[in-house]
């Protein structure tokens, strides 16, 4: 995502936690930080690629974001993460004159690689647009979904849309393996029909032996965030009947992946 904003010809600065993490943007010019700060002091649009609210909070205040940015810059926050929790950082930051739009993407390392990402987004309109032609350079389609908040909410109800297709994949291969049809070759011909879905193409490429353990943590994670959101509105995040059994469990979930990945990779996830 750093390198095709920099390739779009938006000047560049980078901090990040890890040293290692420079790595993956040796091809283009940036400036680099030793600290968030310094960066944050330069910028008009500070975005930032975390694994969770928590990570967030926790920037703003070892940092003293809120000193370092100036009135009007926008904080961008491209992680998954909890409805009202993000709720709470904009209203944090809008105390000091800074905006904020929560904007989590979907299609993983490939689709920053190809520069083919979704990007969802809530906050304020006019900020939006500000931030549009950067979010350009590396999705496929960028969509403003509402006020802060929004564009979290939305990613819940796409990863628990990818959740359901991972239960539906186990629950029709297992009814086929007792068939005694061929698990691989019932795979190879659903991937190419109308019966595939994302997550079960994935099977074997962007989930494989390294990546499937990562993965489930964050499918447990951005599924307890989607019950809760439910929860906190009144729904229930369960099928329509409200069958228990049919409820989206974070370790099923796991199961699933893992069931997947053995039968079809002909490995156990983590080995």
């Amino acid at each position: 995502m750093a390198e095709a904003i920099c390739n779009a010809g938006f000047e560049l600065h980078v901090w990040a936690r890890r040293v290692h993490s420079f790595d993956s943007i040796c091809r283009v010019k940036y400036l680099r930080h030793d600290s968030l700060k310094s960066l944050a002091v330069m910028v008009d649009v500070l975005s930032l690629c975390l694994r969770d609210d928590e990570d967030i909070c926790n920037l703003i205040r070892q940092h003293r974001l809120t000193e370092a940015l100036r009135s009007g810059s926008i904080v961008v926050n491209h992680g998954t993460g909890d409805l009202t929790e993000n709720e709470r950082i904009g209203a944090f930051l809008a105390e000091s004159g800074i905006k904020y739009l929560d904007a989590p993407v979907s299609g993983g390392r490939a689709g920053a690689v190809a520069r083919t990402l979704t990007t969802l987004v809530g906050g304020d309109a006019n900020d939006f647009a500000r931030c549009r032609e950067v979010f350009e350079t590396y999705s496929r389609k960028v969509a403003h979904m509402g006020g802060v908040g929004s564009g979290q909410l939305t990613k819940l109800l796409n990863n628990a849309m990818t959740v359901t297709n991972l239960k539906n994949a186990v629950d029709v291969f297992g009814l086929a393996k007792n068939l005694g049809i061929d698990i691989r070759q019932l795979y190879d011909v659903i991937t190419v029909s109308s019966g595939s879905s994302a997550v079960l193409e994935s099977v074997g490429s962007q989930i494989n032996s390294k990546s499937a353990v990562h993965i489930q943590g964050l499918m447990r994670k951005d599924i307890e965030h989607f019950a809760d959101a439910m929860c906190a509105r009144g729904l229930d995040p369960a099928s329509p009947a409200s069958d228990p059994a049919a409820r989206v469990s974070p370790h099923l979930t796991s199961l699933h992946l893992a069931w997947l990945f053995h039968r079809f990779v002909g490995q156990t996830p983590g080995t």
